[in-house]
């Protein structure tokens, strides 16, 4: 496929596997209460213990992945992958190689992609893939087992530097690493049968089933937002460790608040609001310093997209 041939106004769906953007009902206005309380049930049913210790703070695996095979749910993730291309490719939204942002993306995927085993083993084994659809969507992601794809439109819209790149990079990887869909799979799953447990001891029949539903809406809900917290976290550091400046997570999200005028407020949506997301990457820049000024520093810089 050549370069001119490349649209970037397509219509492509995001794989039900990538990290989306979830419900935003007002249904979840109490999401934070009813979480608590679920998550601890659900916890305390299963007898799983908390999150295990992990090699240091950003790195951390909850208990709950154990419930989920990680085969299934990357392979899983693989054919969803391969169906997305298939749609971009007959569109003719997909990236060619010889495309500037393409070549682009996969140079900074090449420079995270190493201090990924660290931090979760199953990496090393991972087949790495890295695409371009051609969309006018503000959105990226990394499935389960390494499947990255960038949407033309965060790249155009927003006009990313590469250290923006790299940020939004690190932190869908992270979700990756720490393995957050079937995280997420997992929970909904123990947190469905915990509730109707006890609904059937309380004897409370079908709204005992109403509450189930509601219930593991709020608690999928609740740990999204906890989920983009620590890939933030820990997406910075991967950054970092690439050679890519930490305070681009601050330029970033003051961009991604600009281009999101008139969305919903933090209580209402699955993703920290940027305002939080900003203190929170700027109160890690301290530590984050010392790392960037001595990982070794890109030898290619791109632009981004012109149009």
């Amino acid at each position: 496929m050549s370069r001119s041939a490349f649209h970037t106004a397509a219509d492509v769906a995001e794989p039900a596997l990538a990290h989306g953007r979830g419900c935003r009902c007002a249904l979840h206005a109490r999401r934070r209460l009813g979480g608590a309380l679920i998550g601890s049930g659900a916890l305390a049913a299963l007898g799983l213990p908390g999150p295990a210790a992990a090699q240091d703070d950003e790195c951390k695996v909850s208990a709950f992945t154990k419930i989920v095979s990680p085969e299934q749910i990357e392979q899983a993730a693989g054919q969803q992958y391969v169906q997305m291309l298939q749609q971009a490719s007959k569109q003719r939204a997909l990236g060619p190689a010889d495309n500037g942002q393409v070549q682009r993306l996969r140079y900074i995927a090449q420079r995270i992609i190493p201090f990924t085993a660290g931090c979760n083993p199953r990496a090393r084994q991972w087949r790495w893939e890295v695409n371009l659809i051609g969309s006018q969507e503000l959105n990226a992601f990394c499935m389960p087992g390494g499947k990255i794809a960038f949407y033309y439109g965060i790249l155009a819209k927003l006009k990313l530097d590469d250290d923006e790149v790299a940020t939004i990079m690190g932190h869908e990887v992270a979700h990756a690493l720490l393995e957050h869909s079937r995280e997420r799979m997992a929970k909904t799953m123990a947190t469905r049968g915990a509730i109707e447990l006890g609904a059937a001891l309380f004897g409370l029949g079908g709204v005992g089933q109403t509450v189930a539903g509601m219930g593991g809406q709020l608690l999928t809900l609740s740990f999204s937002r906890s989920d983009e917290s620590e890939a933030d976290a820990l997406g910075l550091v991967l950054s970092a460790k690439a050679g890519y400046k930490p305070a681009a997570g601050v330029s970033l999200w003051h961009k991604m608040a600009a281009a999101s005028k008139g969305a919903p407020p933090q209580w209402l949506s699955t993703h920290p609001s940027s305002d939080t997301r900003i203190r929170e990457i700027e109160a890690r820049l301290a530590k984050l310093e010392p790392v960037y000024t001595q990982a070794a520093k890109p030898d290619r810089r791109f632009a981004p997209p012109t149009a």
